[in-house]
């Protein structure tokens, strides 16, 4: 699925619930945080994923994908691309249906290994302005 198809970006915002956040900083001035406390305060349930907290947004902060005790909708990436193939796999081996990488973060051959997984892929977007278009 085309990481620029409406539809497909629509239909995943709709659908998901739950966001595991990879990258997430307590610190309020970062993008990862002003885009995962918004869209906690659109009704989605996000779970941190940072190795180096242990807590954010209220929420038990977790070091990494696999360590996420439920099931994940859309893992969103905030890191830099060159990080992204291990935490694509996490997103695989966790059965994540959606990786998210934002604004920036591109990796083509992470991108399709999600999607020959079965994965829906969005890539250099950002989870706020999209949503904010529904």
């Amino acid at each position: 699925m085309a990481s620029s198809d409406a539809a497909v970006i629509a239909s995943l915002l709709q659908s998901a619930h739950t966001i595991a956040v990879v990258g997430l900083s307590e610190k309020s001035w970062r993008p990862s945080h002003g885009v995962s406390e918004y869209m906690q305060r659109a009704g989605y349930r996000i779970i941190p994923v940072n190795p180096e907290l242990q807590e954010v947004l209220g929420e038990r902060c977790y070091p990494d994908v696999e360590s996420v005790p439920e099931p994940i909708d859309i893992v969103n990436i905030f890191r830099r691309p060159e990080l992204v193939p291990e935490i694509v796999d996490a997103a695989i081996r966790v059965g994540a249906k959606a990786v998210w990488m934002q604004e920036g973060v591109v990796h083509e051959e992470a991108a399709a290994r999600a999607r020959a997984a079965g994965l829906t892929v969005v890539m250099d977007r950002c989870l706020l302005k999209e949503h904010r278009k529904l």
